[in-house]
């Protein structure tokens, strides 16, 4: 007797019995809400944390401008202030430190190495000296113009795009030298992967560079906040306050930074797999319109 024969579709293979379906957007939408309010309800502190700087960079934007008398008197401090002297210290100490290297041997120091190594000292001393009292001389003008002034402000503005330029800078270079290994590592070890895929890895790298980037420059900036703070003498009430309010700012910049990249990931991540499942169910649907049955060769029992 023949066995059973079975009809199955041109190419002689079976329709996938299970396709994937992903949600549509309204879905997402109401996925991320409820996500975000979970997490609101769990994080009390670092959603509280996220608003204040939000109302901090609302608040405070640019900082107060400086009336007419604080002007007059900041730039009057600032004037005196011997820019002409620290950089002629600096060019000695230079001078003196590179003569000191130069009689230095590996583990001794003759006469002329020892007269040297004192003329740099006390170069460093001199510099030392000169920068100090333009640091107290500048701290107060800074007192005079004050912490939430336009020029504390700014400093500190000045500070955190530093730190976060930085860190934007070490994610893309770190990314560009992960991707060019990844896909040498791919080629060498014949990995037989499609371009959707690789793609996603290098997504997935560039977000994580992104991530430890941004939150290092966050941590630095953070670090160095409480010298400047400092440096305009304000009261302790008002430096806390301050330094809370501008950690706290920087950490809601950081966050919804991150947030926007990942949206932008994920949307493009989204689009692509619809744009996969559409081309799948299409291929599946022209499978079904051409009827080219293939019967099985007989045997007998």
């Amino acid at each position: 007797m023949y066995a059973n024969q079975q009809r199955y579709p041109a190419g002689g293979m079976p329709p996938p019995g299970r396709q994937l379906v992903l949600p549509e957007p309204g879905d997402v939408g109401q996925m991320i809400v409820r996500g975000a309010s979970t997490f609101a309800r769990r994080h009390k502190v670092v959603t509280g944390s996220y608003i204040l700087g939000i109302l901090v960079i609302l608040l405070i934007g640019g900082g107060t401008k400086l009336n007419y008398d604080q002007r007059r008197q900041y730039n009057e401090i600032m004037k005196t202030i011997d820019l002409q002297a620290e950089f002629d210290a600096s060019t000695d100490y230079w001078q003196a430190n590179e003569a000191y290297r130069a009689t230095k041997g590996w583990f001794s120091c003759d006469g002329l190495c020892q007269r040297n190594k004192r003329r740099m000292e006390e170069a460093k001393y001199r510099l030392d000296r000169i920068r100090q009292e333009g640091q107290a001389r500048m701290s107060d003008a800074k007192s005079v113009a004050g912490i939430f002034s336009e020029v504390g402000v700014g400093e500190v503005q000045d500070s955190f795009w530093s730190y976060f330029n930085h860190g934007k800078q070490f994610a893309k270079r770190q990314s560009m030298w992960d991707a060019m290994w990844m896909g040498i590592r791919t080629m060498s070890r014949g990995r037989d992967e499609n371009m959707i895929e690789f793609g996603l890895r290098v997504l997935m790298n560039v977000l994580v560079n992104f991530s430890i980037g941004l939150i290092m420059a966050l941590v630095m900036f953070v670090i160095g906040l409480w010298s400047i703070v400092r440096s305009y003498q304000p009261n302790p009430i008002v430096a806390v306050l301050f330094f809370v309010g501008a950690a706290c700012a920087a950490f809601s910049f950081v966050a919804t930074y991150l947030l926007a990249i990942y949206g932008a990931a994920a949307g493009g991540v989204y689009g692509v797999l619809k744009v996969a499942e559409s081309n799948a169910r299409a291929q599946i649907g022209q499978g079904r319109g051409q009827p080219g049955y293939v019967q099985n060769r007989p045997h007998y029992d």
